[in-house]
């Protein structure tokens, strides 16, 4: 029996879920307390749309904070009661909610009606009169007062301004024995980059760490099913999906376990060609995904298996390899599939032709809805994981090298023999080798090619991007003052 995917295990001592109306800077604040920009934050309502979570920190006080899409009257859209199902899954999961209104428009009938929804919730719940950093704001936070919320504490997220306020006022509200509850400073763990070693040892160096968290980052084109496939991963519909294309527009970041693995798991937004690409918001979570991929360790590419050459397909494949990463490329919707085993052989050796350079890549037939799949999937991520991350001995590289030299001479330019003299492994995720010869400049690309070929084979590292760089050896007979 394949284990079930498990729960995100809370860690901090509380956790704060901010609500309101749309625009009224929810994803500003959120941003804000977490202390970077996650959020995709714009003049536009409605630019929220899935729950994100995170760490947040008020001084010397930590909580879990939820960002939510914005409130809206019920309407016959069913993206719209997706969003109010995300918004109200958030205020069940809250101990605490940040009712946020906008201080520089003053109070909306829509504030009366979403406050007393979040009343019946029965939370505890701080009234947050978000954007007022002007004195003309003062009549709007005290029209507050009728919400039945208690007392507004004033902000200013934009401008950092209210902090400390907001900081007393969950702290009185939820309780100091709750508020710092088995509370301790924590130092995030990060998986660091591991510098080249000297070590002339006659076997492979095992770096691989299973303790150390794997980022994991879901890519595609728009509609091909990436929150679907995370939702089936978490066991729970944790993001917004639909027919629609296009729902997804922040990098959504899961913390999940699976097989008593780590995992930081990130949902993306679809990445459409650049000429289809010119919503401003758009262009944001193209610029988000951009990010999320240059900062995962494996990345999933997810295509639709009914068009799988499209020619953005290729484009972002091209981008994970020249970003180095570990990949794997899974065809969903393999369920709608005929005639399925001659199909995959036929894209196997397609993308084996069209990507030479991650010749061995794992592909993957799955739908996006099955548990056995996934458990499949993760099988073969920690494996490209554990190739990405594999460093080989000074010793073992040169002994290869010289085989490789002897079963084919580099040939001789303008009548000179050029030497490869020396290799070594300078870095991993991905990894990279120097070779030191006499004329790095004029070493012909195919035998490079013959080279990354002969490693991928020799050292049994399929499907994993390799980076050879060249040197020129330094004269041991010019003296350096």
């Amino acid at each position: 029996m394949a284990d079930k995917p498990k729960q995100k295990i809370k860690v901090m001592a509380f956790t704060v879920a901010i609500i309101g109306r749309p625009n009224v800077g929810k994803s500003t604040i959120f941003n804000r307390l977490i202390g970077k920009k996650l959020a995709i934050v714009d003049n536009t309502p409605g630019v929220t749309r899935d729950r994100h979570m995170h760490i947040a920190r008020l001084q010397h006080l930590s909580f879990d904070v939820i960002d939510t899409a914005g409130l809206e009257e019920p309407g016959n859209s069913i993206l719209k009661e997706n969003l109010r199902a995300q918004t109200q899954r958030a205020i069940e999961e809250a101990d605490l909610i940040l009712f946020v209104f906008d201080a520089s428009v003053g109070m909306v009938p829509a504030d009366s009606t979403f406050a007393s929804i979040v009343r019946k919730a029965g939370k505890p719940i701080v009234l947050v009169a978000n954007k007022s950093d002007k004195r003309h704001h003062d009549e709007s936070i005290y029209d507050s007062w009728q919400l039945g919320l208690g007392a507004p504490c004033a902000i200013s997220a934009a401008h950092g301004q209210g902090l400390d306020d907001l900081r007393d006022a969950i702290i009185k509200t939820i309780g100091e024995e709750k508020a710092f509850e088995g509370h301790a400073e924590k130092q995030p763990v990060t998986a660091e980059r591991v510098s080249a070693s000297d070590n002339d040892a006659e076997t492979e160096e095992s770096l691989y760490d299973t303790t150390q968290p794997l980022r994991l980052a879901i890519v595609g084109r728009p509609n091909v099913g990436k929150s679907t496939l995370v939702n089936t991963m978490l066991g729970q519909e944790r993001l917004l999906t639909g027919p629609e294309a296009g729902i997804t527009r922040d990098s959504i970041a899961v913390d999940w376990i699976w097989r008593d693995r780590k995992i930081q798991l990130y949902d993306t937004a679809g990445l459409r060609r650049k000429a289809q690409v010119h919503q401003k918001l758009e262009k944001l979570a193209v610029i988000e995904t951009l990010r999320v991929i240059r900062f995962a360790e494996v990345v999933i590419i997810v295509l639709d298996a009914t068009a799988p050459f499209e020619k953005q397909n290729l484009q972002i494949t091209d981008l994970v390899v020249r970003e180095g990463r570990a990949l794997i490329i899974v065809f969903n919707k393999w369920d709608l599939i005929k005639k399925s085993q001659k199909k995959i052989i036929r894209l196997y050796q397609k993308y084996e032709s069209l990507f030479p350079q991650i010749r061995g890549v794992r592909m993957l037939p799955i739908s996006g809805k099955s548990i056995q799949d996934i458990d499949c999937l993760m099988e073969n991520v920690e494996t490209v994981h554990g190739l990405w991350n594999r460093r080989f001995s000074t010793s073992q590289l040169n002994r290869w090298l010289e085989r490789m030299v002897a079963l084919h001479p580099l040939p001789a330019i303008s009548g000179r023999h050029l030497k490869l003299k020396y290799i070594t492994q300078i870095k991993v995720r991905p990894p990279g080798f120097m070779i030191y010869c006499s004329r790095p400049d004029i070493i012909p690309t195919s035998y490079l090619r013959y080279l990354v070929n002969g490693l991928r084979q020799d050292f049994n590292i399929p499907g994993i991007p390799i980076r050879i760089f060249m040197r020129k050896t330094a004269n041991p007979f010019i003296s350096v003052h």
